[in-house]
């Protein structure tokens, strides 16, 4: 797995605009991809990297903190990650001037389904605009989202601030 493709698995996750429709930063892509952890390790043979202990990555704007995180490709070059921790923390400048920010306990994408899940107290934000519940997916081909409550009854919050008129 190179490094241009662990890194788009990761800002698959920033994503998760959903209704908030905005661009990280092209420029963060050029940047150089900074990890630290207490742990690493990388299985050349079957294409996976882990990282543990309080990890962080950053590249240009995006950064990234979690407990642990894993990324993997099958033999058909399709690409996951999975990251875990109390919670995962994203974020990352966009294009417009403005900051998304995200959290979730795990967080996962796969290239194959183009599909970014947040679990466990999952949350988006971007300026005043605010997505809340037990998870959210996002589907990063479709541009589609999908917000859920738990069993025990928990439901779900969405704040969207009104938009400016130019």
């Amino acid at each position: 797995m190179n490094q241009n493709n662990f890194i788009r698995l990761l800002s698959a996750v920033l994503l998760l605009s959903g209704s908030f429709s905005a661009r990280a930063l092209e420029s963060d892509r050029k940047q150089p991809i900074a990890i630290e952890a207490d742990q690493g390790s990388l299985d050349q043979k079957n294409q996976t990297t882990v990282f543990s202990g309080n990890v962080l990555i950053r590249q240009g704007s995006l950064n990234i903190q979690a407990q642990s995180v894993r990324v993997s490709q099958d033999k058909n070059g399709n690409q996951t990650m999975s990251a875990q921790g109390n919670p995962v923390r994203f974020g990352q400048q966009l294009e417009n001037k403005g900051y998304v920010e995200g959290q979730g306990n795990r967080v996962e994408y796969s290239s194959l389904t183009n599909v970014v899940r947040l679990n466990g107290n999952a949350q988006i934000k971007r300026g005043g605009d605010v997505v809340k519940g037990e998870s959210i997916s996002y589907n990063t081909r479709t541009e589609t989202y999908e917000v859920r409550g738990n069993k025990s009854g928990k439901r779900i919050s969405v704040v969207i601030q009104p938009t400016e008129k130019q």
